[in-house]
């Protein structure tokens, strides 16, 4: 299925908001690279070389670490004028690992993403902006659990490279922090001394290395 047809090429263009005028210097003031001119076009996430992940607090005293290892993905880079790229990825549920079986039978069941009822977290962007040099501001939906809001991506430019196959490839980091129970993530055990058992804010972090799947338009 082509995700990005013309018709939602368009409509995400339509969504980018408008710039405050009182910002508008400032930001035509970073441009793209030159050099990414030559990595306009589709791409997908590598999921040998990528990880999707996330930690998030526990007990108040420690970070406990995870990430989904299967994933679709859809992409499309426009170097030439990042507003017009955009992005979507499914993650399985179910394809939560932490490292410990328990805890991801805990995480897969209805305290936390209810896999059977919720197979997919889904993320749509919606706007891309340039912030800085090889810094991409990515606003969004995320939906988990049917429940669907704004979240806004911090993406790092770490570079491309042609690998010895021939297959061109392309690096991002990015990271964003939500409130896991605004997604109806409400599990709320307590300590003895009053905090959270698990806390609310999660964050999310995504390593990618994509790769080139279509040639330009």
């Amino acid at each position: 299925m082509n995700l990005f047809s013309r018709t939602s090429r368009r409509a995400v263009a339509e969504a980018a908001p408008a710039v405050p005028s009182a910002r508008t210097a400032s930001r035509a003031a970073v441009l793209p690279a030159p050099g990414l001119e030559a990595l306009t076009g589709e791409w997908i996430v590598d999921p040998a070389h990528s990880r999707i992940g996330f930690s998030v607090r526990h007990a108040m005293v420690t970070t406990v670490r995870g990430a989904f290892t299967e994933f679709e993905s859809r992409l499309y880079f426009d170097g030439r004028d990042p507003r017009r790229s955009r992005a979507e990825v499914l993650l399985s549920t179910a394809s939560v690992q932490t490292g410990v079986e328990q805890r991801d039978d805990h995480l897969m069941g209805r305290d936390f993403l209810d896999a059977r009822t919720y197979p997919h977290i889904r993320f749509v962007s919606t706007a891309v902006q340039l912030a800085g040099p090889d810094l991409y501001r990515m606003a969004g939906d995320l939906t988990i659990r049917d429940v669907t809001r704004p979240v806004v991506l911090e993406l790092t430019y770490i570079g491309h490279v042609t690998d010895p196959f021939g297959y061109q490839r392309v690096g991002f980091d990015g990271t964003t922090t939500i409130n896991r129970s605004e997604w109806g993530l409400t599990y709320s055990a307590k300590l003895a001394e009053g905090g959270a058992l698990v806390s609310e804010k999660v964050r999310l972090q995504f390593d990618i290395a994509a790769i080139r799947t279509a040639p330009v338009d």
